[in-house]
């Protein structure tokens, strides 16, 4: 069997639950003496708030290969068997999983290693969006771990610098667009666009019209100028 094939990415449409049978019983083979597993539940709280659901959104058929290319990456790195990652789109309530991933390997280390790093990289630089939901409010939200790639990155091109660096990490630390303070609103989403967000997403847009679909998507990120802070 091709490596291809022992990987299983699937992106779900809107109300379609995770079968997590289903994915383990894909990467569960006789040659496996390890299956490590992921999975990202919605909880009831964030700082203080009570969470009521998530909500998801993503451009599914760039999501799809950079799913796919992490599954490379991973197998680069570790002795891997197969790879299965799913992740939810539309609202997912307190309790059910957005995302689950499962890899087997003939080792448990490589097993335990490899997952960690799918999960990362998935919310480091796959395109897809979160808004919490909250009862008396809701936000969307950028994962730590893109803010993290997003320093890395600047680093690399030489945007950042070890003296402006202290003062872009205290911004990632006030959450920027998580706080509890920032309300995004309906009328001020449509042009709320975070340029750090358009510059990653386009650097890795291999054509014009996925361009232009990402930032339709990305649009709706709290970061840019246009979000109503409430007092």
């Amino acid at each position: 069997m091709a490596l291809e094939e022992r990987n299983l990415v699937e992106i779900l449409e809107e109300n379609v639950p995770i079968d997590i049978v289903k994915y383990i019983k894909f990467v569960s083979v006789p040659q496996a003496g390890a299956v490590s597993t992921f999975s990202g539940t919605t909880r009831d709280n964030f700082e203080g708030k009570t969470v009521v659901e998530l909500r998801y959104e993503a451009y599914v058929p760039m999501a799809i290969r950079s799913l796919k290319s992490i599954c490379s990456s991973a197998r680069s790195s570790w002795n891997l068997h197969s790879i299965a990652v799913a992740h939810r789109l539309g609202p997912v309530p307190v309790g059910e999983i957005s995302v689950f991933i499962a890899v087997s390997a003939v080792h448990r280390a490589d097993a335990m290693d490899s997952c960690r790093f799918v999960i990362d990289e998935l919310k480091a630089s796959v395109p897809i969006w979160k808004k919490e939901v909250y009862d008396n409010g809701e936000v969307w939200k950028e994962n730590s771990e893109f803010m993290d790639r997003r320093l890395e990155i600047g680093k690399k091109e030489g945007d950042v610098s070890e003296e402006n660096e202290a003062e872009i990490l205290p911004r990632h630390g006030r959450k920027t667009c998580c706080g509890s303070k920032v309300k995004v609103t309906e009328e001020s989403s449509s042009s709320c666009i975070s340029s750090e967000h358009e510059k990653n997403h386009q650097h890795n847009v291999e054509k014009e019209n996925e361009e232009d679909e990402v930032q339709r998507h990305i649009r709706k990120s709290c970061c840019g100028s246009k979000v109503k802070v409430n007092e």
